[in-house]
């Protein structure tokens, strides 16, 4: 039996996304066909406006209405820490935690080598850039990138440059860590409850 063109497309388009294999992907086209056209209309134009109606912040580089981004405006935070993040989804969870009032960075991705991802294809650069742009207070990054081993590099790859920006600059006020116990290896931060955030931001250590 021929499958309808618009639902092996379809299928073929759910593939494409993370965590989605063949059978899953096969599951929802068929599902989808059960559901009232209205509501297939209104999730379509929920897709069609994703990109449409949001930009990124031109300072944090987090997913927004607004440019700059309302944590960015808001001068009631912290100025002096910046947590950087590997997506705007652990900025999610760090804001729902409730235990961190200051500001962020976003990379949108990871230094990662096996999939030619290199520091030059995420937003490392605009994070040492805003940085060096900070003069005559102490200010504290905060690497919150996956304890995994691309996590890790890239947290490496930043401490390395900001120490560089701090020698060549004679910027002293800076300085770098890491999020401490809490984490376990391999966990992504986006899945980690409240309790375990606010242990990992508290125990951070010196890089």
């Amino acid at each position: 039996m021929k499958i309808p063109k618009a639902i092996t497309d379809l299928i073929d388009s759910f593939q494409k996304l993370p965590g989605i294999g063949p059978k899953s992907a096969q599951r929802l086209a068929f599902y989808l066909l059960h559901v009232p056209q209205s509501e297939l209309d209104s999730f379509a134009e929920s897709l069609s406006n994703l990109k449409k109606n949001t930009v990124l912040c031109s300072v944090c580089k987090n997913v927004t209405e607004s440019d700059p981004c309302p944590v960015c405006l808001d001068t009631q935070r912290d100025q002096n820490t910046i947590m950087v993040v590997e997506q705007p989804i652990d900025l999610i969870a760090f804001e729902r935690s409730g235990k961190y009032n200051g500001l962020y960075h976003v990379l949108h991705g990871v230094i990662n080598p096996l999939e030619n991802i290199g520091p030059d294809e995420i937003f490392i650069n605009n994070l040492i850039s805003r940085v060096s742009k900070i003069e005559d207070r102490e200010i504290e990054i905060i690497v919150a990138t996956n304890p995994t081993m691309e996590g890790d590099a890239t947290a490496m790859f930043i401490a390395d440059k900001i120490k560089k920006l701090k020698n060549e600059e004679k910027m002293n006020e800076f300085k770098v860590s890491r999020l401490g116990m809490g984490i376990p290896t391999g966990a992504d931060l986006e899945y980690a409850d409240e309790v375990t955030l606010k242990e990992a931001i508290l125990g951070r250590r010196s890089m």
